[in-house]
């Protein structure tokens, strides 16, 4: 049991796994937010410009029941989630390109250029050389 929880230690504090979960935590406020800005701000923007309409009530009455309840199909409430979805998908490209373009200029940096050290066999050669040359200047 003790090996267990050493192992489970580990994993639960590499750093893949702690990234993960602030990313749950930011997402999870992320999308109240967004929620919150659809729900509040634009919804009620489109109900002006509709007259009036609530989006979010908006459905079609498909069958009642005997005991006088109603079937209906919410498609009001869908397209509010469809339009939160897809301001938190462009959110998400956005700083996704963002991170790209950083990662880009990090990759186009020259590196450094890395100095080669001369083969055994060319270190040989030009001592051979200097020799020589020392030899015939004498």
């Amino acid at each position: 049991m003790k090996k267990f929880l050493d192992d489970f230690k580990k994993f639960a504090l590499k750093g893949n796994v702690v990234d993960l979960a602030v990313g749950v935590v930011i997402g999870g406020a992320f999308g109240k937010i967004v929620t919150s800005l659809v729900n509040d701000i634009i919804m009620p923007l489109l109900s002006l410009l509709t007259g009036n309409i609530d989006l979010s009530e908006v459905g079609a009455n498909l069958a009642e029941h005997a005991d006088g309840e109603q079937v209906i199909l919410k498609y009001g409430a869908f397209l509010q989630n469809v339009i939160d979805f897809l301001i938190i998908a462009f959110s998400i490209f956005l700083v996704i390109k963002v991170m790209s373009k950083f990662k880009r200029k990090e990759e186009e940096k020259p590196a450094e250029p890395v100095e080669e050290k001369p083969s055994k066999e060319v270190l040989l050669l030009t001592e051979i050389r200097d020799l020589l040359k020392e030899k015939n200047e004498l």
